[in-house]
């Protein structure tokens, strides 16, 4: 199966969060066939029932490509034209695992060895299987992580700071709003008031942005709302400590905002011979930490294009990053690089 057809058979099969068991399982099993012929080993990484991480071995590993295996819905299946392949998860991120999986064969072919290949559950939401995978690290040195980059090596990458905006009132009868007290109207002024609130801005990852993401209020037009809520999505360039704070004082006492999760910004090292960009995504790396080594971050694939209707994956780029991952785990392998000072 080349690189194309890999990507074909892996977007064919739908896996959005949740739901990657069959992908794991053809990809346990493809992975298999190709360790047996190898040496290598391949095993199953239990993140909670029906739901595991794939890991394929060969030898002690130096350095880990991995990517993850979910997407977002809604799922549609590939298709292709001399161009591009399409489909969910086209760029993010099974185009990335087939290219993954064609630089271990090329290096396999070449006598390389001492490397592995991660591929997790839960990106797309919480990073599960980047959790469960942090805490059973096999002594790599370097984590190559996979999200579309263009190719490009990534200097930095913004943090997340997810939030969710409640507000509280009294029911009534619509027509008497005098005896209620309304939620959303409180939970419109909340968010009025943040939206005034100044973001920061970093020299290197620009400025910081916010997204609404939801609204789930109210029970009936005629009904004065008890409660509403707002689920806000922050992209971080620095300390988010100053930040919270004043979007705490925006709130005042219209409604709770409580924090639900924070992965903090990312900066990486460059490597010659690789070219670099910047992102204001987020990946699995903040919570892999250092368990599986020094992270870079780096695939093929446009990430505008990720997450849409359009969602697809140039061919030349996409058989370019098998050669580009090969290299970059022998030239990792070779370096000896130190950690920065």
């Amino acid at each position: 199966m080349n690189i194309f057809e890999l990507t074909r058979a892996l977007v064919d099969i739908e896996s959005t969060t949740d739901n990657e068991c069959e992908v794991a399982d053809f990809l346990h099993s493809h992975l298999s066939k190709l360790a047996a012929a190898t040496g290598g080993k391949v095993e199953r990484m239990e993140v909670e029932p029906r739901r595991f991480n794939v890991l394929a071995c060969w030898g002690q590993p130096a350095v880990t490509l991995s990517t993850h295996m979910d997407t977002v819905p809604p799922f549609f299946s590939s298709r292709e034209d001399e161009q591009f392949i399409w489909g969910r998860g086209a760029c993010d991120a099974k185009g990335i695992i087939a290219a993954m999986v064609a630089a271990a064969e090329k290096l396999l072919a070449g006598g390389t060895r001492n490397f592995a290949l991660l591929f997790v559950v839960g990106e797309e939401r919480n990073s599960a299987g980047a959790a469960v995978a942090a805490r059973a690290p096999r002594g790599s040195r370097y984590l190559v992580n996979g999200e579309p980059t263009g190719n490009k090596l990534v200097l930095a990458s913004k943090g997340a700071l997810r939030l969710e905006l409640t507000a509280q009132g009294r029911m009534a009868h619509s027509a008497y709003p005098e005896l209620g007290e309304s939620a959303i109207e409180k939970l419109l002024d909340a968010l009025e008031a943040i939206r005034r609130v100044s973001l920061p801005r970093d020299a290197l990852l620009g400025p910081c942005t916010m997204n609404i993401g939801t609204l789930t209020a109210g029970r009936a037009p005629n009904v004065i709302p008890d409660a509403a809520k707002a689920e806000i999505l922050v992209r971080l360039v620095g300390d988010p400590a100053p930040l919270l704070e004043a979007l705490a004082r925006a709130v005042g006492t219209r409604a709770q905002l409580r924090e639900i999760l924070c992965i903090p910004a990312i900066q990486f090292r460059s490597v010659d011979g690789f070219p670099t960009t910047v992102v204001s995504f987020t990946t699995d790396v903040p919570v892999f930490g250092r368990s599986w080594g020094e992270p870079l971050l780096l695939g093929p694939g446009d990430i505008h294009l990720a997450h849409t209707a359009e969602e697809r994956i140039p061919k030349p780029e996409l058989a370019a990053a098998a050669t580009m991952y090969a290299d970059i785990v022998r030239k990792l392998q070779a370096s000896g690089m130190r950690e920065p000072s």
